[in-house]
């Protein structure tokens, strides 16, 4: 597998992972929600954070999944949408810390923000 495909597979990797919460689990309790957060809605009160807040970021997410998901033809889109996903995912490490949350439950946000740098500093390269 050369970098171009390595790169397509974590563009649709994040992409499908941030459907997979957003839409598919969003209102199914998993281990890694925040506090003790059964849904999201649950987990954006724990943070302390707004309803409105909340479907911005799912908006943004869900956006941003896309721009990577087309990423795999249009390489400037999966740019952008690095930069967002990486930023998102840097606020929700910092939302499990407010809240003092076992590292466990930030493993995904850290995953995705791993992958989401890696795209963005392959786009520099």
């Amino acid at each position: 597998m050369d970098q171009w495909e390595i790169m397509n597979v974590i563009n649709l990797f994040i992409a499908m992972g941030i459907i997979n919460v957003w839409i598919i689990r969003y209102d199914i309790n998993t281990p890694y929600r925040g506090g003790d957060s059964k849904s999201l809605k649950e987990e954006f009160a724990i943070y302390g954070l707004p309803l409105w807040f909340m479907y911005f970021v799912g908006f943004a997410k869900i956006s941003l999944a896309i721009l990577l998901f087309l990423g795999i033809w249009i390489q400037n889109l999966s740019f952008f949408g690095s930069i967002g996903m990486s930023t998102l995912m840097g606020g929700a490490i910092l939302m499990h810390l407010k809240v003092k949350d076992p590292i466990k439950k930030s493993i995904p946000a850290i995953c995705m923000l791993i992958m989401s740098s890696i795209i963005l500093i392959n786009d520099f390269i």
